[in-house]
């Protein structure tokens, strides 16, 4: 069994105000494109506690919550029994590609800070194209190019930020249509002495 590398920041997680602003600048500026509709059902990729999943319940049908971190599950199944979230929540526990079940019956996927701690960003890219429906969303959320001082503790990173224009190639060589990048936020650790941009990528399955 791998380590959960969240296992103690799972207790803490939403205690940091920074943290939840940012995860909200990522949420308003997913729904400010209008993409998504109330009868869509979306992965929320890395979804950890559900604070995005939480911000964008009330916009779709169902959430399907994937982290492979049993520690931020259990958070998560905490807030599902106290009725956080407005709409349906499942939780998957499991990698992306091991659920064949989701070829093709995604309406979108949602992810904020996750993809870094991804190794194959291609292969990534690849699976959530595979899963989505034809004219599916895409909406990723991550840390531009940082100097490696974000992470202050192993919690399993792979990259460093990313290049926007490489990141926005991943997309683009997957398959996907109508992309977009931006930066919609800026991290800042410890007490706002370094800042780190958060970009979004939208796109969309043809």
């Amino acid at each position: 069994m791998k380590d959960d590398y969240f296992n103690e920041k799972s207790k803490i997680y939403e205690t940091d105000n920074k943290r939840v602003d940012n995860v909200k600048n990522i949420a308003e500026s997913i729904l400010e494109k209008r993409l998504l509709k109330k009868s869509d059902t979306i992965l929320d990729f890395g979804s950890g506690t559900g604070l995005l999943t939480e911000y964008i319940s009330n916009h779709v049908n169902k959430i399907i919550a994937n982290d492979i971190s049993n520690a931020m599950n259990q958070k998560l199944k905490e807030k599902i029994d106290n009725n956080k979230f407005s709409c349906e929540i499942d939780i998957l526990s499991d990698n992306i590609t091991k659920e064949k079940h989701l070829l093709e019956s995604l309406d979108g996927i949602i992810s904020s800070m996750t993809i870094h701690h991804v190794k194959d960003i291609e292969l990534l890219f690849n699976e959530f194209y595979e899963s989505l429906k034809n004219g599916g969303i895409l909406a990723l959320a991550d840390l531009e190019t940082e100097d490696g001082s974000f992470h202050t503790e192993d919690t399993g990173v792979y990259h460093f930020g990313f290049d926007k224009n490489i990141f926005l190639k991943y997309a683009e060589n997957a398959g996907f249509i109508d992309l977009s990048i931006k930066t919609v936020s800026i991290a800042e650790k410890p007490y706002g002495q370094y800042q780190y941009p958060i970009f979004l990528l939208i796109g969309k399955k043809p």
